[in-house]
């Protein structure tokens, strides 16, 4: 692979309790546990960090599909809700994603294929496939 950008980030701290920054300082953040995981919640997690990428990621490779496709993503979202648990097979834990696409000027058959040819080409998508499971969920117009 040529890379055409490589982002830097360094983690200090504790971890999940410390502090993350990236080298150009765009981002520079403390870290907490959330409430329901034993933590404060007074910082950001990466559970957070990692949607909020996958999220903005994803609804690049859906504007880059459709534009190829000429198809209008006006007033389009992607939410992803990242959820971290225990795994059931082995000590450790796992992640899980939802991503919650809402099309509304495409009807629903051209939103659930559009947002599948998304999948095969975003970054995140291929990274994580077959390592966690993503929920689709797509919302056309009514």
């Amino acid at each position: 692979m040529k890379a055409m950008y490589t982002a830097h980030a360094t983690s200090t701290g504790a971890g999940r309790a410390g502090h993350v920054k990236t080298d150009d300082g765009k981002l520079d953040l403390g870290l907490s546990m959330p409430t329901s995981m034993g933590g404060d919640g007074k910082g950001t997690n990466p559970e957070q960090l990692f949607a909020a990428g996958y999220s903005a990621c994803f609804h690049s490779a859906l504007k880059f599909i459709a534009g190829q496709k000429k198809l209008d993503t006006t007033d389009s979202t992607v939410a992803a809700d990242v959820a971290i648990g225990q795994r059931d097979d082995a000590p450790g834990f796992k992640l899980a994603v939802t991503l919650a696409v809402a099309l509304p000027k495409l009807d629903q058959a051209a939103a659930e294929e559009l947002v599948q040819a998304a999948h095969q080409v975003c970054p995140y998508s291929h990274a994580t496939r077959g390592n966690i499971d993503v929920d689709l969920k797509v919302t056309g117009a009514a």
